[in-house]
Formats: C-alpha cells, structure tokens, sequence
C-alpha cells in the first residue's frame, strides 16, 4: 500500500525574489501545483507518496521531476507531453504576503493527462488520492482526474478534495462553480478555503458553509482561515482551532502544506475510524497541520519552503 497518491497539475511558480539595480522586478523558478505540493508535504513529514501528472519534455519538466524524487514523491506515473511544454504560472505577491496568479497554460502540459499515462496499480493501492479541482480546468486532464478519482474509490481508497479556485484557468464562474461540485461528490475528505467556501455555498459563516459542503458526502471538512487557523466539521461535531503567529514570507503552498500535515495525522486510518475521532484528537491533529502550514508561510516559495516532522515537532 501506498499512504498517499496525489493527481493533477505540476507546473512552474515563478516567485518574485527582489528587483534589479533598474527596479525591473525579479522572479526564482519554484516548483509548484496544488496536488504536487501536498505529495511533497506528506513526504516530508513521513508518508509514502505517488505523483500522477503530465510534464513537458523540456528543462522545466525534467527540474520538477528532479524536485520530486529528490523529496522522495514517486514518479513512475509522471508523463512527459513531446510537443506542449510545461505548465508555467507567475505569481505576484501583496506586502501582505497574500498571492495572485497568471498562467501560461492555453495549453499546458499538465492539462494533457490522459487515462492511458496512469500506472492503474497506483489508483489501486493508494490508501489516500487526493486531486484538486485546477486539473477539472481543461481536457483532457477534466475526464481524467474525475475518471481516476471514481477508479481509485472503487478500490477503497479515502478520497481528498481540494476545490482550488483559480479565475484566469475558467472561461466563467459557473462552469467552474459546475466542476468544482463534480469534484465535491467524490470526495470523503474536502479541505477548502474560506473564500472558496463562499463561492461553493453562498454562507460566510464557517458552521452554515461546512453543513452545505457535507451534503455531498464528505465525512471531515476542513476550511482554512489564513492565520486565523482552521475551522472543522466531523459529522456533528464542528469547531476552531487557532493558527500559529509568524512572520510571512509568503503563503504558497501554506494550504497544500496543511493538507498534507492532516493526512500524515490521519495514516493508517480508515474512514470509519476518521468519522469516530472524538473533537479533541481531531484537533490536536489540526493544530499540528496548523504549525505546519505556519512554517511553510515563514519562508519563500511552496515546496522549498514545507517542513520536515522534525521541524513541526521542535515549533511546538
């Protein structure tokens, strides 16, 4: 068995990193995409990880294959596109530390995942699959990843959700609205924002949001809140739980880092055993992803940035 097989989108942050003398500004080559990063995350902290998704054959491609294996994330399922090169996104940076994108992607490589570059063994031995919904963004990765997620239930795995939101990769809100919802009724695990509660659901309130997200049938629903931490529903049970004061790098990767920390919490456990954790376990769990994702945030980029156990351990 494996703990953990992510699906979707690998691709290239272009990270601002400072000016030059004449004010133009600066930009690091960062490895990135949401599923990707939460494969790295769990690694990091322990968990047996597998990458399912579409590079181009080109300098980028071969630099994010390198940056996995070299995070111990297996690679066998990771397809390489001939003719389309490798998805890139620009990201722009607030004071504040908050993150806007821009994306070369019309097409992009990881868009390009057909259900003939997926070791199928994968989808059958994964303990957790986790996908997001940016690979729902274009075909042929839309048919996919749900096609995948669908496969690897009917194998028994514990099903996660990222509903990421990304305006530029949709030609509206609605067919994103449409997708992401697709993706909500596969799922057993959702970890969503609170921004994108709101898109999903219409509520602004954390326990109003949580209860419309359930309806599809998760069982554990995890939104974050920035430095505010994180807020949970686990059937009737729902609640906060406070993050961890740092000063912000940059929040890249923040959330696939806590995902990551919460599935680490959760290995090894079936999702019977994760409906029946009692509120106090389930937050002690919360708090460390919290820690985690705070140490991510402290540091510039996504996967450079995330944290070894011994790291979350010792910011206790």
């Amino acid at each position: 068995m494996l703990d953990l097989v992510a699906i979707g989108e690998l691709l290239i942050d272009f990270t601002p990193c400072g000016v030059t003398a004449e004010g133009a500004q600066r930009y690091a080559q960062n490895p990135g995409g949401a599923p990707a990063n939460v494969a790295v995350a769990a690694a990091r902290l322990g968990l047996s990880a597998s990458f399912i998704g579409k590079v181009g054959r080109d300098n980028f491609g071969f630099f994010l294959r390198d940056t996995l294996i070299h995070n111990g994330v297996d690679v066998r399922s990771l397809a390489e596109d001939d003719t389309i090169p490798t998805t890139l996104a620009i990201v722009s940076v607030t004071p504040q530390g908050e993150r806007s994108f821009t994306f070369y992607r019309k097409p992009g490589a990881d868009i390009r995942l057909t259900w003939e570059d997926i070791d199928l063994s994968l989808l059958e031995k994964g303990h957790f699959m986790h996908f997001g919904s940016v690979a729902l963004a274009g075909e042929s990765s839309r048919t996919t990843v749900l096609r995948a997620a669908q496969y690897a239930r009917e194998h028994g795995a514990i099903i996660c959700y990222d509903p990421n939101y990304r305006p530029p990769l949709w030609d509206s809100e609605a067919e994103a609205l449409h997708y992401m919802t697709e993706g909500l009724k596969l799922a057993d695990i959702v970890k969503v924002s609170d921004e994108e509660m709101l898109l999903l659901t219409g509520e602004q309130d954390c326990e109003s949001g949580s209860r419309a997200l359930a309806q599809y049938g998760a069982g554990l629903i995890l939104v974050t809140l920035g430095e505010k931490g994180a807020f949970f529903r686990l059937g009737q049970y729902c609640g906060y739980v406070p993050g961890y004061k740092v000063t912000v790098a940059d929040t890249n990767g923040a959330g696939d880092t806590f995902l990551g920390a919460m599935l680490y919490q959760l290995r090894g456990m079936g999702m019977q055993e994760i409906r029946s954790l009692t509120p106090t376990k389930l937050e002690a769990f919360i708090a460390f992803a919290n820690r985690a994702a705070s140490l991510t945030t402290s540091r510039p980029g996504a996967i450079p940035a995330m944290p070894t156990l011994d790291e979350v351990l010792s910011a206790q």
